[in-house]
């Protein structure tokens, strides 16, 4: 951080990195905790949760041609065709718009790890726009007061 100012959220940030860095084991070492912004979501991070809302989400969110070029060529496995199909527009449209995606927010989806960054904030930012608030995560205990069900 530049200043003495940003220190505890610089801290709070690296701790948080930290308990999430074992929910991606091929990042690269050391790696920011910037890097680590949808694994910090998934341990709870409030502070990542927010940046992935207001620095991902938001910009796509009001870019209407965008946002739907993004959620579609996410949803298309990441296939220029399949997504210019889907759009009803020429490939080279959607090239265009992944570039200008890349230029508004800062990540390449056609670039795994950062598509991942992507779709975490896209669901992320749906779900605070639908007013719900991720619940506190407790941590799950084998042997705790209730065992889950296990998933067939």
């Amino acid at each position: 951080v530049p200043t003495l100012q940003g220190a505890g959220l610089s801290a709070r940030a690296a701790l948080s990195g930290l308990r999430a860095a074992p929910g991606w084991p091929a990042a690269p070492r050391p790696t920011l905790a910037v890097d680590l912004l949808p694994e910090r979501v998934l341990v709870g991070d409030e502070e990542a949760r927010q940046h992935l809302v207001d620095r991902v989400y938001r910009p796509l969110a009001e870019a209407e041609a965008l946002y739907q070029t993004c959620t579609t060529y996410l949803a298309q496995g990441r296939a220029l065709e399949a997504t210019a199909r889907a759009l009803f527009v020429h490939p080279n449209t959607v090239r265009y718009r992944l570039g200008r995606i890349a230029e508004t927010i800062g990540y390449d989806v056609s670039d795994a790890r950062e598509a991942y960054v992507v779709q975490t904030a896209i669901a992320v930012g749906l779900i605070t726009a639908a007013g719900l608030r991720p619940a506190r995560l407790v941590p799950y205990e084998p042997g705790g007061p209730v065992e889950p069900e296990p998933l067939l």
